[in-house]
């Protein structure tokens, strides 16, 4: 940065009739101690806005006389510029503006001891200091280097400020998360390595604001509107995704990932951030909600903003926001591909800590800031920084992206059963959508349940058309009329009521055994019914419509009147395996169909499942001592009932080992192992991840995944 506009000098002086300015000593280690921002560089200083911080001047010639000799500090910020005039005494001025002290007893014949202190509401950036030595009749100055300034959450008057050691130990100083997945019956939590003391993050989090399009279009603009942290949140947001900019990550969700790294492959933010530099700020292929969200994170975290990670499970994407969610399924219980909006089974965004200073004191605390590229905001691919109060009050009004938030945690689902382009039944689920959100809980790898924090459960009937989940029969039903590939139908008249449904999964279903089910009809009529039951499975991904069914059967069922009837059905591995990969989520429907009225009612299930799980052993245990050679064994047992061909288990980790470690056998037998020994070493302290991964050639993809933390303390 030019930071100059007049006659620098090196530090150096051999005119013994001056004072001239020698050294410059930045107090590295004081000063990251007392900053809290130790491991964040070995290259700068590293401080936070509004706490004092020191350095030493050392002089040469004769000594500084601050009788006649006045030394004044410049900060230089682009083009900005602010002088700051050294002062003697023991008060500090107030937190709005620069400061620099000098205290008698800091005052030693050839070197000074000066404190200075910037204001509370300072950007966020990389400065430039100078320091001049002004008399009556010239000036001498000196251009002594630069520091890094970031947000402070210890501190009472910033709007970042969090008032827990606790919080702050987990929110900024952990280096170490878990991202939740899968489905709200089946919960799985992925560790995730947020990397922000490797070396080179602090430095990419830095140039990811100079290369953001504010920064590119007015550096001046930019480096003032980075004091505010709601600022800052949109711009990281938008520059986490690479849709309108030269931002970090690529999406993809489905295809060929050959050209990249498959998203479910990353487990630390590090690993993308140094790709995305040593490309020279290229995308890095590819992301999907989860890496998004890990990587802003990590950013906000340098940058001293407390952030989490937190899943929404059953999370709806609401591209038209009139707050409802179509669902279409054939009359056989297939889920057909009609809707442009969808209910991904979870969806991981972050939650950024701050006061509001735009809105008022009632929306402050956590904000949902989401870079997934979804949908516009003010043009650009961000989402956020919005209130969880304002979802929580349903405040649509509030900036930013409240609409949109609001509906992903809380829209409806209508599911329609479609048959020859009609409308057969209809079913309004008002409970789905934003079942459960979860975050790690603090200090604990356990998840804490966030779902009340959005959500007040007791008043959501005000604004419901239907208080609970069932179908509308069309005694009691509007005609509802829908497009369908171009021709208008409505629902069918004449059916009566007293049908119910539900679905349920039995236990957790694991790879290689059989899934079992249970589904429940209940007959509230007086008759005796003759119905048909159809059930139907498909593969889905975990954000889109599922694919072709890869399971359905159908069979005929009587049932007395007021009878309640449970129906067991099982799906074999067989039937699944060669299908499903380590990461796939089921769609399960079924439709129950009165042979005479024709009338149908449906219900759904979505559903993961768990994989055979890969061994991690550390000699020594978990807590290993960093720059040292530790042994890992890694293994994973066959517990099919075939001989898999073509087995692959591999095990990588950053910050832990160097490029991946592969071991093949052609052929594995059940109940054989397959294991692979190595040595790790930690280059850095904190909480690095091992991730092993177990492949065979007779799935398409990864069946097995598994990460393990470990715990690196310097030597």
């Amino acid at each position: 940065m030019d930071c100059m506009q007049q006659t620098t000098h090196n530090i150096s002086g051999t005119d013994h009739g001056h004072c001239h300015l020698k050294l410059v000593n930045f107090k590295v280690h004081d000063n990251h101690t007392s900053h809290e921002t130790q491991g964040l560089s070995e290259k700068q200083l590293v401080v936070r806005r509004g706490k004092p911080f020191k350095l030493s001047l050392l002089f040469c010639g004769r000594l500084w006389n601050p009788h006649t000799e006045r030394l004044v500090l410049e900060v230089w910020l682009g083009s900005l510029s602010e002088r700051i005039p050294v002062q003697f005494g023991n008060k500090w001025s107030d937190l709005q503006h620069w400061s620099a002290t000098i205290y008698p007893d800091d005052c030693a014949s050839k070197s000074v001891t000066v404190h200075i202190c910037s204001p509370v509401l300072s950007s966020v950036a990389v400065y430039n200091l100078l320091v001049h030595i002004e008399t009556k009749y010239n000036r001498k100055s000196y251009a002594v280097g630069s520091f890094v300034l970031l947000c402070n959450p210890w501190l009472k008057d910033d709007p970042v400020y969090m008032p827990l050691d606790a919080q702050i130990q987990e929110y900024i100083k952990s280096d170490y998360g878990l991202v939740f997945m899968g489905t709200n019956l089946n919960v799985r939590s992925r560790p995730w390595s947020y990397g922000q003391y490797e070396p080179g993050v602090l430095e990419a989090c830095l140039r990811l604001l100079q290369v953001s399009p504010q920064h590119l279009s007015d550096k001046d603009k930019d480096y003032i509107r980075r004091a505010d942290p709601v600022y800052l949140s949109r711009v990281v947001c938008a520059m986490v995704n690479c849709n309108d900019d030269l931002g970090i990550l690529e999406g993809k969700w489905q295809g060929s990932y050959k050209d990249g790294v498959k998203p479910t492959d990353w487990s630390s933010s590090a690993d993308i951030l140094h790709h995305w530099v040593s490309s020279n700020y290229s995308p890095v292929r590819y992301g999907q909600c989860w890496v998004f969200a890990s990587v802003l994170c990590t950013v906000m975290r340098v940058l001293g903003i407390p952030s989490r990670v937190v899943t929404v499970f059953n999370a709806a994407h609401d591209g038209n926001a009139n707050q409802k969610i179509e669902e279409f399924y054939s009359s056989t219980g297939e889920k057909l591909n009609l809707s442009k909006d969808s209910i991904w089974n979870f969806h991981v965004w972050v939650e950024c800590w701050m006061r509001r200073l735009d809105l008022g004191a009632e929306f402050d605390g956590w904000q949902i800031v989401d870079p997934t590229p979804q949908e516009k905001s003010a043009g650009i691919f961000c989402c956020g920084p919005c209130p969880v109060g304002a979802v929580q009050q349903r405040c649509l009004g509030v900036p930013y992206d409240t609409p949109f938030l609001y509906a992903s945690v809380d829209a409806d689902i209508v599911q329609l059963i479609v048959r020859d382009g009609l409308v057969v039944g209809r079913r309004m689920d008002t409970e789905s959508v934003g079942q459960l959100i979860y975050t790690k809980s603090i200090g604990s790898d356990s998840p804490e349940n966030l779902t009340s924090t959005y959500k007040r459960r007791h008043q959501v009937v005000q604004y419901r058309e239907q208080p609970h989940a069932m179908l509308l029969h069309s005694s009691n039903m509007q005609s509802y009329t829908v497009t369908l590939e171009g021709a208008e139908v409505s629902s069918p008249e004449g059916m009566s009521p007293g049908l119910e449904v539900s679905l349920s999964i039995n236990g957790v279903p694991t790879v290689g055994e059989s899934i079992s089910m249970s589904v429940t009809v209940t007959n509230q009529s007086s008759n005796p019914r003759v119905l048909m039951e159809y059930l139907n499975a498909q593969l889905k991904e975990y954000n889109s419509d599922p694919q072709k069914s890869f399971w359905k059967t159908h069979r005929e069922v009587h049932i007395q009147p007021h009878e309640v009837l449970t129906l067991k059905h099982t799906i074999p591995p067989s039937d699944y395996e060669s299908v499903m990969a380590d990461d796939d989520i089921v769609n399960l429907a079924v439709v129950i169909k009165d042979v005479r009225t024709e009338e149908r009612v449906l219900d759904t299930k979505d559903f993961n499942i768990s994989s055979p799980q890969i061994t991690i052993e550390i000699e020594g245990g978990d807590s290993i001592q960093m720059k040292k050679e530790h042994t890992v064994q890694v293994s994973f047992t066959n517990n099919f009932t075939k001989t898999l061909s073509g087995a692959v288990l591999t095990v990588e980790g950053s910050g832990l080992l160097k490029g991946k470690q592969e071991v093949r056998l052609p052929l594995l037998q059940p109940g054989k192992k397959i294991e692979k020994r190595m040595s790790i070493m930690a280059t850095s302290p904190g909480t690095k991840v091992l991730m092993a991964t177990f492949s065979h050639s007779n799935s398409p993809t990864v069946i097995s995944r598994s990460l393990h933390k470990v715990s690196v303390v310097a030597a």
